[in-house]
């Protein structure tokens, strides 16, 4: 019968040879590094990986040691790679970037757009975090609120990007990747949805429910117990309010917060109508400047991979060897590309870090694309005072 400690006993002396190689080889890689640093040559040399793969699978015995050799040397050489990305930044080689720190983003005295009307959630954010000293104005769609930042009308814009009952707003996803903006800042806003109607108007009165789609998803536990009311979409809560306000109709009701209701003269017929209690928008502020502050301590990627295996996996490699905490991955479809997919990273981390640097520098050499949406302030959340 085979003696289960001898095996175990013979494997830590191949381990420790391995690791004796590996650290061998590493130090090779070093050197490589060195003549790279001096010669200006790229980390990455795809033909180069890729005949060396073919060379050592067909060296392994059976089909099995075949993926495994593929798979093992995969990781070696991603880890050869990371090495050498950090060497090249400790050497002072880095990779241009057209973001300018600064000490604080001037809030006051400048424009800023928001989706929606006054009394709006995107309203609330705007207030939450500038300044009284601004000049503000609305627009219809979320494209038109990039489209004013991105012709200089406006030095910012307010968007919605995460509910934390619905999820992502895709729409703003997209439009990131669309527009060359930057993200310079976030703030969290509280969500405390309220039905309203007409004063005197009764529940039993009620035939149609006006909202932004993501508010009436976030009220649909509440609206199922109405199964005779027909919910209608419209661009924003605020506005769904106003539509009541204007129309005087007793049988329509909005979904909106509780200062929609005050700005147009409207009652309160139902309060706590969401079923997640710590609802909760994030909002971002992105401006046509790549400016950061020099606190700045969340950082905004997106990239497109090659379509192969293993990609996705060790392009979010570069996280773990340089210590970078990930807060989010989200992917969104690429246009005309049948199932290939853009994603979507938040991580901790100032653009002036060393480590960031090096993340920073495998992801972009190592994707099809990459770009830097922004660097900014963490928003704790904060109380509306809309609602």
């Amino acid at each position: 019968m085979i003696d289960l400690q001898e095996c175990r006993k013979e494997i830590d002396v191949i381990d420790k040879e391995i690791m004796s190689l590996f650290e061998k080889r590493m130090k090779v890689c070093e050197d490589v590094a060195e003549y790279k640093i001096h010669t200006g040559k790229k980390v990455l040399d795809p033909k180069r990986e890729k005949d060396k793969l073919k060379v050592l699978e067909e060296q392994a015995h059976g089909e099995f040691n075949t993926l495994g050799v593929q798979e093992l040397f995969q990781q070696i050489m991603a880890i050869s790679r990371k090495r050498q990305y950090q060497l090249l930044t400790s050497n002072g080689i880095e990779e241009k970037r057209d973001y300018e720190m600064v000490d604080a983003l001037p809030l006051k005295d400048v424009n800023v757009v928001f989706q929606g009307v006054e009394g709006a959630y995107s309203y609330a954010a705007m207030r939450a975090y500038f300044p009284d000293e601004i000049r503000s104005f609305h627009v219809k769609t979320w494209r038109d609120a990039m489209e004013e930042v991105a012709e200089g009308r406006a030095d910012y814009a307010v968007l919605p990007i995460e509910n934390s009952t619905e999820g992502i707003v895709t729409d703003i996803y997209d439009l990131l990747t669309e527009y060359q903006l930057y993200i310079v800042g976030e703030q969290g806003v509280k969500v405390e949805h309220v039905l309203l109607g007409l004063p005197g108007v009764g529940l039993g009165e009620i035939e149609r429910v006006y909202s932004h789609p993501q508010a009436l998803a976030q009220c649909k536990r509440y609206l199922e117990q109405h199964p005779s009311w027909k919910t209608v979409k419209t661009e924003n809560t605020a506005g769904a309010a106003k539509k009541i306000h204007e129309e005087q109709r007793r049988e329509q009701s909005a979904i909106a917060s509780r200062a929609a209701g005050e700005l147009y003269g409207l009652s309160v017929l139902a309060e706590n109508i969401c079923y997640n209690e710590k609802n909760v928008t994030r909002f971002i502020v992105v401006s046509a400047k790549p400016v950061y502050e020099k606190t700045a301590a969340k950082v905004s990627v997106c990239f497109e991979l090659p379509h192969t295996s293993g990609t996705l996996y060790n392009m979010l490699s570069h996280f773990i060897y340089n210590g970078l905490n990930m807060t989010k991955i989200e992917s969104r479809p690429i246009a005309g590309k049948t199932w290939e997919y853009r994603f979507f990273v938040d991580f901790e981390g100032n653009l002036e870090q060393p480590a960031v640097k090096n993340a920073l520098r495998g992801l972009e050499a190592e994707a099809n694309r990459m770009r830097v949406l922004g660097n900014y302030g963490q928003q704790e959340e904060e109380p509306n005072d809309q609602n």
